[in-house]
This record gives C-alpha cells, structure tokens and sequence, in this order.
C-alpha cells in the first residue's frame, strides 16, 4: 500500500501539513513535492485558511530534503526541469498570502532547508540541525544562495555552501534562521499558538504585506532559476553530480541526506 507522503489537517482556520516520508528523513522526490504544492495552492484559494503550519513526520527530520535516490538518474535536461519544479514549489510557499509557520522538528537540509527560509515563522527545538550540504553530494547549490542571502548576509551564505556544514539550534537561533527554540514536545503548540495569533490579524493587511513581500523577492527567485538551469546543466554534462551522489549514498547505506 502507497504511503500517503503528504498529509493535511484543519483545526478552525488553520491547516497542517506533515511531511510523510519519515523512512527517508522525508526527503521529497518529485511526486511529494507536487502534492505539497498542490496543498499549499488549496489552502491559498479556499477562502478559510488563515494560516498553515509545516512540519516533518517523526524525530529524526523535518526535511532532508531532495531524495538523492532519484536524482542519481537525472541527465542535463532532467536537471532544468528539475530546476523548474523547485521554482514552483518555491514560488507556491512565497507567493501565499497568508502566514506559512515550519515546526521545525529535526535535520533540515538542502532544499528543504531553502523551503524552511521561504516560510515566515520557524520554531525549532535545541537539537535541530539545519543547513545546505548539497556540495558534499555532488551537486551545486544555485538556487540556494539566493535566499539564504535574503536571510542571512553574503558572508554567511558562502560559508554554508561551501563548507556544507549544519548548523545547530544556537547558531539557527542567532543569525535567524529560528526565530524560537522550545523544548522539543512544545515545538507544535509554539508553532499552532503563533499561526492562531497571525489568523487573527486582519486578512486584507495580512495578504497585502505578503504580496509585497513577494514582488521584492519575486526577481531574486528568478535569476536564480535562470542560473541554476545554465550551472546544472554543465553540471550535470559532467557527470560529477550523479557520480558523487551515488558515492555519498553507497557510503550511507543507500540513505540520502540533501
């Protein structure tokens, strides 16, 4: 039986979205990101969502983000459309205009931890781990770098690519990554408490101050996905990508991490 890789609840005026792949960290191929896409544009049009709160199924992960598992496969002109998925999926968290809170409950990496940096309140707990490795498998972090400079500087930025470190929950906390850090069984009660307070706010303030958001970050996004197609596609010409991937997953057991 197909396991359901993402699942939604309403509370009032408030929805859950759980990440559903605990096996693999949660780590999103490109069927899961399509139906967390399609959740995100059901609760942006159904006129009673107030508020979303995300977060991953189990301890272990919120998201590792993309399963490596697939990517290993992928030539040149798979890349640009995977480019292209991660700009709808990317273009879908940030374009909402109503508040997108992420329970951070354990590893955040990748493009998972691009997409946590698109919501707009991130709560964690104390051995939350969070960063971009997507160097140490292979494949070149382009999309990345262009909101984690939003977030958190250039300087930052390039340390983070290109060391493809973690950070801890300290470190999230201080540079503002985290904007909370809880005890672990409090993370979801901090993260819906916060998405009851923001869908009280007035709606039409709340959607305008969303939308212009989104046009200030809207050219950074797509120069982005512009530079990513031109860099992956060398890329992945190479084939140092796929090779270093299944390297990394051999390594690990068949386990991805990014």
């Amino acid at each position: 039986m197909q396991q359901d890789t993402i699942l939604t609840s309403h509370s009032d005026d408030i929805l859950t979205i759980v990440l559903n792949r605990p096996d693999r960290m949660n780590a999103w191929d490109t069927a899961m990101r399509e139906k967390l896409v399609a959740a995100l544009e059901g609760a942006g049009n159904d006129g009673k969502t107030r508020a979303i709160v995300i977060t991953g199924a189990g301890e272990r992960a919120f998201s590792a983000g993309q399963d490596l598992n697939e990517a290993t496969g992928f030539d040149a002109d798979r890349a640009e459309i995977w480019i292209d998925e991660f700009r709808t999926l990317y273009r879908t968290v940030r374009a909402l205009e109503i508040p997108v809170i992420a329970a951070i409950n354990g590893t955040t990496a990748g493009s998972a931890f691009q997409f946590a940096l698109l919501t707009d309140i991130r709560v964690g707990h104390p051995d939350v781990k969070m960063g971009q490795p997507e160097i140490n498998s292979g494949i070149a972090s382009v999309t990345g770098p262009w909101i984690m400079r939003e977030v958190l500087g250039l300087s930052r930025t390039i340390e983070l690519t290109l060391t493809g470190r973690l950070m801890d929950a300290d470190e999230a906390l201080r540079i503002g990554v985290l904007h909370h850090v809880v005890a672990k069984n409090e993370v979801m009660p901090r993260a819906m408490q916060i998405a009851a307070e923001l869908a009280a706010k007035p709606p039409l303030a709340m959607r305008l101050i969303k939308r212009r958001f989104f046009e200030v970050l809207e050219p950074g996004l797509e120069d982005a996905v512009e530079a990513a197609k031109r860099h992956h596609r060398e890329s992945f010409v190479s084939g140092e990508p796929q090779a270093t991937t299944k390297d990394f997953l051999a390594a690990r057991g068949g386990m991805k991490s990014d």
